[in-house]
């Protein structure tokens, strides 16, 4: 070994963890055996199922625990799991579900319907004496009903047409009665976890390592796929590292295996050695920036619109992104449910935006910067770390702004304030927006008060919103969450993401990959329907 190769293993601990078992196969059989290094940017935060939403978080609760249905990732059409059937009343308030006989959870208790029955009422009612807040997948939920122990029937106050698809996502992973017992804080601690998923955790360091060993007994994979029974690989050890290029150096220099978060511009060195870059869509709300209209300086949708024709899409993709990054055509990204293109309200004319601005009563200033009655045109917005470049992203905006007069701040996304501040309009009037799911729901998800509430309406979490409320808006997501009719729930998500961009609510910028990188030897990577890994049926070729 290189000093380079000793130094980096010694860094990250790899030294015991890449030596491998000798496998043995016929030609281009999968093999059973071996650890796979996989460096992720970020620790993982709660792994509490409705945080799945998380990248680090989602890329662990993957592995170890199940969905009541799955999604298949090429034709989106939900297909048998833990579920073996299920029956949907006409209006979609009522679902029963059959499962499957003879699972168990990784402490030995039974995976049935009661179960099942506990933890989606704890997803769709949450549990305030435990701190754990109702599931942005799960809308209407009223109540469970156990029939007999493998079925189990859900009850909704209206439609909630998309509940069938929020079964399947991470963010609904079944978990035993024993891990749904505990508060929300103590579920940072992977240990605490207890699925029926092809990996159990075996050992953790918070915020630095995470050990996954293969369950032997696992045969209830999702109904569909060629492979059943156990998992290939014998584990899989997780190792937060922040620095990309140490990832990138590692996976290159054979001390890792898989790595997540590689930047668009270490594609081309990873390519040219013949590692493999993957780089799955998300299916959802595209990256964009958001804005909050209860800022004074944002409350005038003609100041809204000179920002987003302000907006160069093509330089930033060009500049900082590859093929693996389109440019976005909507908020909903291409691939999505329900996608209408809106190019005609993503404009870059910077002329048109001088106008409005002079329009909105905002002009220039002895320093360029514009101001209206003594208040300068001065926005602030957070990187946001879980985002590809984010910082990068809102840099180039700030220079594109800056030739139409307005001042763009950009804040570290590590900053302590962070989450206090993107709570309040005046401190935060710009965010960074984006969420994954292959389903219409996740429009609501994005924008409804009481869910993330990007653009920080009245009845959210934030006490600092003082008028702002959209009820045309919040009643289009409405719709979308409740009609069952798919023609008339299409339409609104189409009415949606125009009015959004009427409003000037938001500017897409691209979308949204997850973007992996792995050595050549890794077969059977896997993602679920928005960019998850999964790696039950991933081997080593080695």
């Amino acid at each position: 070994m290189t000093p380079y190769r000793k130094i980096l293993a010694l860094s990250l601990g790899l030294l015991a963890a890449t030596a491998l078992p000798a496998l043995t196969r016929a030609a281009d059989a999968p093999v059973k055996g071996g650890t796979l290094v996989y460096l992720e940017q970020q620790a993982h935060t709660n792994l509490y199922s409705p945080a799945g939403g998380f990248y680090p978080n989602g890329g662990i609760l993957n592995q170890i625990t199940d969905k009541l249905t799955y999604q298949n990732p090429k034709t989106l059409e939900i297909e048998p799991w833990l579920a073996e059937s299920w029956q949907i009343n006409e209006n979609a308030t009522e679902y029963t579900f059959k499962l499957r006989s003879g699972i168990t959870f990784s402490d030995g208790t039974p995976v049935d319907a009661a179960v099942i029955a506990k933890n989606f009422d704890t997803y769709g009612l949450g549990d305030k004496a435990l701190k754990k807040p109702i599931s942005e997948v799960v809308n209407n939920y009223e109540r469970s009903e156990v029939i007999d122990p493998l079925t189990v029937k859900f009850y909704f106050k209206k439609p909630s047409p998309g509940f069938l698809q929020g079964t399947s996502v991470i963010g609904s992973g079944i978990v035993s009665l024993s891990t749904l017992a505990l508060p929300f804080e103590q579920l940072g601690d992977a240990t605490k976890i207890i699925g029926s998923g092809p990996f159990v955790v075996a050992a953790e360091t918070i915020g630095k390592t995470l050990d996954l060993k293969v369950r032997e007994d696992y045969k209830w994979g999702p109904a569909k796929l060629e492979h059943q029974g156990r998992a290939y690989l014998d584990e899989i050890k997780y190792i937060v590292t922040g620095e990309d290029s140490v990832r990138i150096g590692a996976l290159l220099a054979g001390q890792a295996d898989f790595i997540r978060q590689i930047q668009a511009y270490d594609e081309g060195q990873v390519e040219a050695q013949s590692f493999t870059i993957y780089a799955p869509g998300t299916r959802g709300m595209n990256n964009s920036i958001a804005f909050r209209p209860d800022n004074p300086l944002l409350a005038d949708v003609k100041v809204r619109k000179a920002l987003s024709l302000a907006v160069n899409r093509d330089e930033i993709i060009s500049t900082i992104f590859s093929k693996n990054y389109p440019k976005a055509t909507s908020v909903l990204a291409s691939t999505a449910i329900g996608y209408v293109p809106q190019t005609d309200k993503l404009e870059f004319d910077l002329e048109k935006a001088e106008a409005l601005l002079d329009e909105a009563g905002f002009k220039a200033g002895s320093d360029g910067i514009r101001e209206k009655d003594g208040q300068k045109l001065v926005l602030t917005a957070y990187a946001s770390l879980p985002q590809p470049q984010s910082q990068a992203v809102l840099q180039l905006i700030a220079q594109q702004w800056s030739k139409i007069g307005v001042k763009f701040n950009v804040l570290a996304g590590d900053a302590g304030s962070k989450v206090v501040d993107e709570l309040d309009p005046l401190k935060t009037p710009i965010a960074v927006a984006m969420v994954g799911r292959a389903d219409p729901d996740v429009v609501k998800s994005l924008y409804y008060p009481t869910l993330r509430n990007q653009l920080l309406q009245q009845g959210g979490t934030s006490d600092k919103v003082k008028t702002f409320s959209d009820a045309k808006l919040n009643a289009i997501l409405d719709e979308i969450a409740s009609q069952p009719d798919r023609e008339k729930r299409l339409k609104a998500v189409a009415d949606a993401q125009a009015y959004v961009l009427d409003q000037a609510y938001a500017v897409p910028i691209f979308e949204e990959p997850q973007a992996f990188a792995g050595a050549p030897y890794v077969k059977g990577i896997a993602f679920e329907a928005v960019g998850r890994p999964s790696f039950y049926s991933t081997w080593l070729d080695k």
